[in-house]
C-alpha cells in the first residue's frame, strides 16, 4: 500500500476480475446497504474557498445520491447526518459497521492555495507522497473539534506513517472493491462530466479506516478554483456530481452481483494477524501492559477459545461486581492495535484498548504520552 496513485491498468484487472468471479445465489431478503457520509457540518465548516461551504455543498450532494439510490427498491441507504449537525469521525464509521454496510461513501470538497482543480477519490492507505499527506490531515485535522478525541484517537499522528501500521489491515482486506468503486466513481466524473481527472490515490483518512467494508473518500472539486467552486456551489454542478457518484455505486453493484461469497465478504485470518505483528515495527511502552477489553458481565465464563469466537489469550478479572474479558496483554502498542481489529473482525465491534501498569488501569493517552512519536 505505497502507491501514489492506482493506474488505470489496475482499475480494469480488479473490474475484469469482478466479471469473471462465478455467479452465487445471493439472499435477496438482505437489501444493499449504502451509507452516505457528507464531510464536516455544525461548528466545522469544512474549506472556506471563495466564500463556499463545504459542508453544505456536501450535503446537498449526498442528499441527492441518496435520492436517486432510494429509488432502488433493493438499496438502503443510511445518512451519517441530513442536516447541518456535527458527528465526530469515528462515529461516522460506527455508523456504517453498525447498519452492517455494504458501501460507505464520505463526500467533501478540496482546496488548495492555488488554482488547482479536478476531481479525486480516495481509498484507505499510508500517505505515499507530501499531497496526499496534506489532503489527508486536512481532513483529519477535524478530530481535534471533537471532546475526549485523545480518548478516540488514542496513538494516532496524522504527521507520522507509523499511525497506520496495523490500522489498515482490515481494509487491505477490502481494498480492490474500494478501488473499484473509486475507479467507476472517477471514471464518471471524467468521461461523463468532462471533469479533469485527478485519479485514484491512497491516503490516510481517520474516516476510511473507521469503516468495515469497501470505502471511498470523494473530493467533488476545489472550492478555492474560481470556476470549479461556481460550479460545486450551484444547484447543476451539485446535481450533475451526485449522479455520477450514484451512477458509480449502482455499477458497483451489478458487478459484485457476479462476485463469489468470499469475494465479497473477505475476513482476516488468525494466519494474516500473525504475520502483520511479525513483520511490524515494535512500538514498546517500558512498564505498560496494553489489552484489548472485549466484553463485560456479571457472568463467570471460561476463557477457552470456543467462548470467544476462537480468539485465543483471554484472561478474565473481576472488577467491582463484573467479570471483565479481555484479550491479548503487551507493551507493544502496534500489536494490540492489530490485535483490537482481529477482534473486531471476530464480532467485537465495540471493543476498545485499556492500559495497566502495576495492575492499575490508566487512560490509554496518558500512557501514550509517556513516549515522544
Amino acid at each position: 500500500m505505497k502507491t501514489k496513485h492506482i493506474p488505470f491498468f489496475v482499475l480494469l484487472i480488479c473490474t475484469v476480475i469482478s466479471f469473471s468471479f462465478s455467479t452465487n445465489n445471493n439472499d435477496t431478503t438482505k437489501p444493499f446497504v449504502v451509507v452516505l457520509d457528507a464531510g464536516h457540518g455544525g461548528h466545522d465548516s469544512g474549506n472556506t474557498g471563495n466564500g463556499y461551504r463545504e459542508k453544505t455543498i456536501a450535503l446537498n450532494i449526498v442528499l441527492e445520491v441518496g435520492k436517486i439510490l432510494e429509488q432502488k427498491k433493493n438499496i438502503k441507504v443510511i445518512y451519517t447526518r441530513k442536516t447541518d449537525k456535527f458527528i465526530d469521525l469515528h462515529e461516522r464509521g460506527a455508523i456504517a459497521n453498525r447498519a452492517d454496510a455494504d458501501l460507505f461513501v464520505s463526500i467533501h470538497c478540496n482546496a488548495h492555495s492555488s488554482q488547482a482543480y479536478g476531481t479525486e477519490t480516495f481509498v484507505l492507505g499510508l500517505h505515499a507522497n507530501q499531497r496526499n499527506l496534506e489532503v489527508a490531515k486536512k481532513e483529519n485535522e477535524v478530530i481535534f473539534l471533537e471532546e475526549n478525541y485523545e480518548e478516540n484517537y488514542a496513538g494516532y499522528d496524522p504527521n507520522s506513517p507509523e499511525s497506520f501500521i496495523g490500522l489498515t489491515l482490515m481494509q487491505e482486506e477490502y481494498l480492490d472493491q474500494s478501488i473499484m468503486l473509486a475507479g467507476l466513481i472517477q471514471n464518471n466524473f471524467t468521461n461523463k462530466l468532462k471533469r479533469k481527472d485527478r485519479s485514484v490515490k491512497q491516503a490516510g483518512f481517520i474516516v476510511l479506516h473507521q469503516s468495515y467494508m469497501p470505502s471511498v473518500l470523494v473530493e467533488t472539486g476545489f472550492l478555492t478554483n474560481n470556476s470549479e467552486g461556481a460550479y460545486l456551489n450551484s444547484n447543476k454542478g451539485q446535481k450533475d456530481m451526485a449522479g455520477a457518484i450514484a451512477e458509480g455505486v449502482l455499477t458497483y453493484q451489478k458487478n459484485l452481483d457476479l462476485a463469489t461469497s468470499h469475494a465479497k465478504n473477505p475476513v482476516i485470518t488468525q494466519e494474516e494477524i500473525d504475520k502483520a505483528i511479525d513483520t511490524t515495527e515494535e512500538k514498546i511502552y517500558p512498564g505498560y501492559i496494553f489489552k484489548v477489553q472485549l466484553a463485560a458481565g456479571s457472568k463467570r465464563l471460561n476463557t477457552k477459545p470456543e467462548n470467544f469466537k476462537g480468539l485465543k489469550d483471554i484472561t478474565r478479572n473481576k472488577e467491582g461486581g463484573l467479570y471483565k474479558y479481555y484479550y491479548g496483554e503487551t507493551s507493544d502498542y502496534n500489536k494490540i492495535e492489530l490485535m483490537k481489529t482481529f477482534a473486531k473482525e471476530k464480532g467485537y465491534s465495540s471493543c476498545y484498548i485499556v492500559a495497566f501498569k502495576d495492575g492499575e488501569k490508566l487512560r490509554v493517552s496518558e500512557v501514550l504520552k509517556t513516549q515522544k512519536k
